[in-house]
């Protein structure tokens, strides 16, 4: 995959098509062991002109497309065996006012240079700088864990990004970032579960404090992530094949009700926020 990578990046920037990777194989790069972190798609984000230069360069190289998501400038192909997604944008759709905050971000790294380089087999590929990423990749999984469900790979790929520049984030301005999304409380209630469950150094977590109030919402993450499964996978989906497309989406409306619902015990203050916003979204796009 990082062969690929290079590959199809050093052809991109000779097309004039400025691209970072996101996630996945930049954030491995994070670990001990790059190789050992298991791989899954690759993520490729551009502004919005680049997006559409990246649609034209890669679709014929494709062996399959997806549809694209105009409304969230995305986009799913397979590129030579690899699944490759294209984003124009990493906004969540579960909240206007964490999308504002991205948009910030995004703005910082196309406009501002808030990037790092990985040296990737005599390639430069760009990634989020660390400030950037901690945002991404957080709200990332935020927008997984409250819509279908979310790995514990995610989570180990935020405690180690967030272990790797520990000494370069800068907390004061990640905290204001939080503070005008409103998710302080989901990045502290992550925070303990990250320290008391999966061992990351408390030193190294940023707004990380001892209070038996996070570890109480950190034990129910912790509840919600084991039965819920790695992106959802423990949940039965056969109900999708067996009734009518007007009963199926009644189903999935319920079910997100009540798994709404159970998150509301852990952040009532924002979980009824994101689940009209949910709601209003998958109306518009027809369920």
């Amino acid at each position: 995959m990082n062969r690929f990578i290079a590959e199809v990046i050093g052809q991109m920037s000779a097309a004039g098509i400025f691209v970072l990777v996101v996630k996945g194989q930049g954030i491995a790069q994070c670990y001990e062991r790059p190789a050992w972190r298991a791989s899954g798609d690759i993520d490729f984000f551009l502004d919005a002109v680049n997006y559409e230069k990246a649609k034209a360069f890669l679709i014929p190289m494709a062996s399959s497309v997806e549809i694209e998501d105009k409304s969230r400038l995305h986009m799913g192909m397979t590129v030579k065996s690899w699944m490759v997604e294209l984003h124009g944008t990493m906004n969540t759709g579960i909240s206007s006012r964490i999308d504002d905050g991205i948009v910030l971000v995004q703005r910082d790294i196309f406009e501002n240079d808030g990037i790092r380089v990985w040296h990737n087999s005599g390639i430069d590929v760009f990634l989020p700088s660390p400030d950037n990423d901690a945002i991404i990749v957080f709200t990332h999984f935020i927008e997984h864990f409250f819509v279908g469900g979310v790995g514990l790979r995610q989570i180990s790929d935020w405690c180690r990004l967030l272990w790797t520049y520990r000494d370069v984030i800068d907390r004061t301005l990640l905290g204001r970032r939080l503070e005008e999304m409103r998710l302080m409380s989901e990045w502290k209630a992550f925070a303990s579960f990250a320290v008391s469950w999966l061992g990351m150094p408390d030193s190294a977590m940023p707004f990380y404090v001892t209070s038996s109030r996070f570890e109480r919402k950190a034990r129910r993450i912790c509840r919600i992530i084991i039965d819920a499964g790695n992106f959802g996978h423990n949940k039965d989906q056969s109900y999708r094949s067996r009734y009518p497309k007007l009963i199926e989406k009644s189903i999935t409306f319920f079910r997100r009700l009540g798994e709404f619902l159970r998150l509301s015990c852990i952040f009532p203050s924002n979980t009824p926020r994101f689940f009209v916003t949910y709601v209003c979204r998958r109306m518009r796009s027809g369920w």
